[in-house]
């Protein structure tokens, strides 16, 4: 079971969000992971990933006001006359928990590329995309595409991003959650279920 070094010097709560980052490592093999949070020096945030050491560094605007629109690259690339560009698709958060969060689960999604085997290169669209899915699915948060319209789901998640990363699961943890009995889906209204510079 992963366990965590963490730090906060921002004035949100510690418990909160140790226990978000918790439940958002379960079931991963990340081993022990050191994570400090803390205020940007002007930017509205940022991110960074040492391999080497397991460290997560986030850094948050203190300025940042809510709803913020966060720009991310989970859009498909679309070419015209041999060039290519990619939308840029934003992400309601709600309050500085929802950013700080997403900026934890894109450096997590660094690490279980890491972990996993894979080649480290060019996965900053992948990381997006994880975090993404974690926060509309968790939080209902919702996302619009360039137009500014609420984008479909499966215009950013056609990536099997857990899969990517499939060997750094935790087999004993799967094994387990196999064995509980499953929860009956609870029924949610119709609506747009869209439900934190890193590229």
């Amino acid at each position: 079971m992963p366990t965590m070094d963490f730090r906060n010097s921002t004035a949100l709560s510690d418990l909160r969000l140790r226990a978000l980052f918790e439940a958002a490592m379960a079931g991963w093999r990340l081993g022990h992971v050191t994570v400090r949070v803390r205020y940007s020096r002007g930017a509205d945030f940022s991110g960074t990933c040492i391999y080497t050491s397991r460290k997560i560094l986030i850094n948050l605007g203190k300025h940042l006001r809510y709803p913020y629109m966060m720009g991310t690259h989970i859009a498909r690339a679309h070419g015209t006359k041999g060039r290519w560009f990619k939308p840029v698709y934003r992400i309601e958060m709600l309050d500085a928990y929802h950013v700080v969060f997403f900026i934890f689960l894109h450096e997590i999604y660094h690490l279980l590329v890491k972990r996993a085997k894979r080649n480290t290169r060019q996965k900053e669209s992948m990381c997006d995309r994880f975090a993404t899915r974690y926060l509309v699915d968790r939080f209902g948060l919702r996302v619009f595409d360039d137009r500014n319209a609420p984008a479909e789901r499966f215009a950013w998640d056609f990536q099997d991003v857990e899969g990517f990363v499939g060997e750094a699961q935790d087999r004993r943890t799967v094994r387990t959650a196999a064995l509980r009995p499953r929860k009956s889906t609870p029924q949610v209204k119709e609506r747009q279920l869209m439900l934190f510079p890193v590229e």
